[in-house]
């Protein structure tokens, strides 16, 4: 399995010859011709010791020779893994077992697969501490917490009560602190890096490593939270390059466990070029288990086309291809190739990483880009406040495109996301997915607030939840289902607490692309009092469709 850089399409057979002369691996790759070549790819531990070494010790890009691999770009999967990240925050996440509820939310947020969970039952988990050298094992088993969601129902099933932990991968965390901000029991608090505090992290990442996958008894699978407590959804394994506490990163690793969980690693994914590609394929890093490729900006989709016919072609209409792209790629300049897609009627599902913004290009603006707001191409001046437009809707859009299954989530509301996803996948045919992901530096926003800010979004009418799915009915009122947001037949909705309305105002309070737009007094300007009108009139024509108004 591998990355490619260049402009070809790959796919690595399943069934990898070994060259009985030279020992090295071959796998199948399918040209820009659609022609089938043999090329060597590096076998693991060769890339491991010599490319990925000479990267760590800073010599590779200068003295590594343009042997065929290396000048084609080609990365083995998960290379990721051994990319150290420790020395980016002074704090890291400290975990506090008699607090946890088990409730994953920290696994399934982190960007970065720095958070693993792990249920074994009771006297599993006592059997396999015999393997810890003795002067560790009260340390580690003081990590394992009695939880009612294992402990006491793995009781109430006749089974041993279910151990759970959660530790934290000090090579792969960044200190984005989200993993704490979105645990509503206090499990996780961050503390200061010292010498003592980071070997307890390593020695305890790797007795959990150590210890096997988690015992499936105790999991749930209608609990959808849950899934990344199984190892194969481990697609997304870490150590991408992206900004600390990325929207996006949340994003792929939860599309790559749902994915995962069905598929195992029998799929792949046709990326356009953006934050996604530059992030995960840092030269010598790929974060990916499965085959993956970057195309040019504006035309993934057509890439995905090839891919998908010479995949029917060789018998493998069951794997699954993800194309991915931001929302320049699928909005603006691949949009074309988006509608020629979905008009075709494949097997392909798309995912759009909605950030608003051309992140990848320092933050300009796009046709998802909100009305007001400050971008590069449409900076906040003296006579013109921010961006003029109204905001594209993508799904509207997707939705008129004959039998194509359509969604919007975002990653804080998990269960939506995760059936969303699953709902693509089962569907024969397209399928758009829209999420909405935070982009720290060009949203100004904290690096905690991913969630918080995906959740708000949702909340004021700003990004609202949909799925469409053409095997509902033959109407536009019973295909689209506007389950999942607040107040569903009213224009805004309403605080619990302070009965006050959330509205477009109250999310652009909230970050700084829309700093400008409020006086001393934080009073709004008109442009953004027409921006939440942008969003009440987009939100009042999804309820006319979805049968509420």
């Amino acid at each position: 399995m591998v990355l490619t850089n260049g402009h070809t399409t790959s796919s690595i057979n399943e069934a990898s010859e070994k060259d009985p002369y030279n020992n090295n691996c071959y796998g199948t790759l399918v040209d820009s011709g659609y022609k089938m070549v043999s090329l060597p790819v590096l076998d693991v531990q060769d890339f491991n010791e010599r490319i990925i070494r000479g990267y760590e010790e800073g010599w590779g890009e200068k003295e590594l020779p343009a042997d065929l691999s290396v000048a084609r770009s080609l990365v083995p999967a998960g290379t990721a893994t051994l990319r150290d990240f420790s020395n980016i925050s002074p704090e890291i996440p400290k975990y506090i077992p008699e607090n946890c509820t088990a409730c994953m939310d920290c696994v399934t947020e982190c960007p970065d697969t720095a958070i693993l969970g792990k249920v074994l039952g009771e006297d599993e988990l006592e059997e396999r501490l015999k393997t810890i050298p003795e002067a560790d094992r009260e340390m580690y088993r003081a990590q394992w917490a009695k939880t009612k969601k294992y402990y006491d129902a793995g009781k109430k099933k006749g089974l041993p009560g279910g151990m759970f932990q959660i530790i934290i991968d000090p090579s792969k965390c960044k200190g984005c602190a989200e993993c704490v901000t979105v645990c509503d029991d206090d499990a996780l608090k961050m503390v200061t890096k010292t010498d003592e505090v980071m070997e307890m992290c390593r020695k305890s990442h790797r007795y959990f490593k150590n210890m096997g996958p988690s015992n499936e008894k105790y999991i749930n699978d209608n609990l959808l939270i849950d899934m990344m407590l199984k190892e194969q959804t481990h697609i997304y394994v870490g150590g991408a390059g992206s900004c600390a506490g990325c929207g996006e990163g949340t994003a792929l690793r939860m599309l790559c466990a749902a994915t995962g969980a069905k598929y195992g690693d029998q799929w792949g994914i046709v990326a356009a070029t953006g934050c996604n590609t530059v992030y995960t394929s840092t030269y010598p890093y790929n974060p990916y288990l499965v085959p993956w490729t970057n195309s040019l900006f504006e035309n993934a989709p057509a890439d995905a086309i090839g891919v998908r016919m010479r995949w029917d072609q060789m018998g493998w209409q069951d794997k699954p291809i993800w194309c991915i792209g931001g929302d320049g790629a699928m909005y603006d300049i691949g949009f074309q190739s988006l509608s020629r897609m979905l008009a075709s009627g494949m097997n392909i599902k798309v995912f759009v990483l909605d950030t608003q913004v051309y992140s990848n290009t320092g933050g300009q603006a796009s046709t998802s880009s909100y009305t007001g707001q400050n971008t590069k191409m449409s900076v906040h001046g003296k006579v013109l406040g921010g961006k003029q437009e109204r905001r594209k809707e993508i799904a509207q859009i997707a939705m008129m495109h004959p039998r194509t299954y359509v969604a919007q989530t975002t990653c804080a509301h998990v269960n939506h996301f995760y059936k969303a996803v699953l709902g693509a996948l089962e569907f024969d045919g397209p399928a758009v997915i829209s999420c909405y992901t935070t982009c720290q530096p060009e949203h100004g926003v904290a690096d905690n607030m991913a969630a918080d800010q995906a959740r708000l979004a949702v909340d004021s009418r700003a990004f609202p939840l949909l799925v469409y799915d053409p095997r509902k009915g033959d109407t536009i009122r019973s295909r689209l289902s506007l389950l999942g947001n607040p107040n569903m037949k009213e224009d805004w909705y309403v605080h619990p607490k302070t009965g006050e309305e959330i509205t477009f105002i109250d999310f652009a309070r909230s970050e700084g692309r829309f700093a400008k737009h409020f006086d001393k007094d934080g009073n709004p300007s008109p442009v953004l009092l027409q921006a939440k009108q942008d969003r009440l009139e987009n939100w009042r024509l999804l309820q006319e469709l979805a049968g509420l108004r």
